[in-house]
């Protein structure tokens, strides 16, 4: 297994996220400060292109430059052209960047801003590029002044659904009729937020993710707070289920899910309780806890993507010493194949997602990263 860190910028900030940012510093002060603004960005998501081998990647920037592209035949990041449509209010593309059946590639905008800008940002737009000829537009903002994490893209019905922030409501576009679906909240905030890092489509088309409690009556929304929802496109609604992810523990109570996952076997798949792994019955919304890979300090896994040899892959792992997770879903089995980092060097923060190109090759987008910019991870040799 080979593994090199590709760098859009080679920024490093030491310290001053512990001694001056965290806690401290606001949106406006990251927007005016110029080193922060242009270089401190994250990988939050890729989507991989056969049709010209080039890795798709969505960014977190305060600078609202945050669509570009890895082209594997030159070995260089491309400019994509998003600041001729970019609103100083475009902060990343989180988990919301999809490939459709007719070549073009979609993507949906995330905020970083505090809700005392809610009235002058003007929400999250559904993005189009044609790789073809460059073309990009913004094709509709769904809802006003609402901003998009997450997006799952069923072509058959042609429907974008959308995982929204602030507040936390599931949407869909109909990218045939333009029209706009307000399925409603799935969050109130009580206790954090209720979603994941991603939205995910079941075999049915039917699309996931968590949804949590109020109970008014109390201050938080207790143990059991955190279950499974999905927007059901034949009922036309969401349709909330009364569970969710076990305690790895076996306690009472449940876990927030922190990604999903379809690997193609009927089920879904999720991680939650630091990098757990479980299955997802979808008929009954019951889920089964399988195993926790790094059970002596933080993790998460908020990725996973097939592989050749049929076997699904993520990194897992957390604040700089991550492993490269292969989990053998047909026989639930999982194996660690060793850190993610330079060698004999720096370590992988932490991932946010990954995807695989056609010769086999696993490209994961670091993000978050207090001290410098992130990076796009390669790994190669793993089969």
């Amino acid at each position: 297994m080979n593994i090199r860190p590709l760098k859009l910028f080679d920024e490093s900030f030491g310290n001053q996220w512990h001694d001056e940012v965290e806690g401290r510093w606001l949106y406006e002060d990251f927007k005016a400060n110029a080193r922060w603004r242009k270089h401190w960005i994250s990988f939050d998501c890729a989507a991989y292109n056969p049709a010209d081998d080039r890795v798709y990647l969505g960014i977190t920037s305060f600078d609202a430059d945050i669509f570009k592209a890895y082209d594997r035949k030159s070995g260089q990041f491309v400019d994509l052209g998003y600041s001729r449509i970019a609103d100083p209010f475009d902060a990343k593309f989180h988990r919301a960047l999809e490939l459709g059946d007719d070549g073009c590639l979609y993507a949906a905008v995330a905020l970083l801003h505090d809700c005392d800008r809610y009235n002058e940002a003007p929400g999250g737009a559904i993005i189009k590029y044609d790789p073809r000829n460059g073309d990009i537009t913004k094709v509709a903002t769904p809802l006003p002044h609402v901003y998009i994490q997450s997006i799952a893209l069923d072509w058959g019905r042609r429907m974008i659904y959308c995982m929204c922030f602030a507040p936390e409501k599931l949407a869909g576009f109909n990218l045939r009729t333009g029209e706009v679906i307000d399925y409603g909240l799935f969050g109130t905030g009580i206790g954090g937020m209720a979603q994941g890092e991603n939205l995910c489509l079941d075999d049915r088309g039917r699309a996931w993710c968590g949804w949590q409690l109020t109970r008014a009556w109390q201050s938080a929304p207790s143990a059991d707070g955190h279950r499974l929802c999905c927007i059901d496109p034949d009922l036309g609604r969401i349709l909330f289920f009364q569970n969710g992810l076990p305690r790895p523990d076996g306690g009472y109570g449940t876990v927030k899910v922190e990604g999903l996952f379809n690997l193609g076997d009927g089920h879904l798949h999720a991680s939650g309780g630091n990098g757990s792994i479980y299955r997802i019955n979808i008929e009954t919304g019951t889920s089964q806890y399988l195993f926790t890979p790094i059970t002596d300090r933080r993790s998460r896994l908020t990725s996973l993507a097939l592989g050749p040899d049929g076997c699904a892959y993520g990194v897992t792992g957390r604040d700089g010493h991550c492993q490269l997770l292969r989990f053998d879903f047909n026989n639930n089995r999982y194996d660690l194949l060793g850190r993610v980092g330079e060698a004999g060097g720096e370590g992988c923060f932490q991932v946010h997602h990954v995807v695989f190109a056609a010769d086999g090759t696993l490209y994961a987008c670091e993000n978050d990263v207090p001290h410098r910019s992130a990076y796009l991870w390669e790994i190669t040799d793993i089969f």
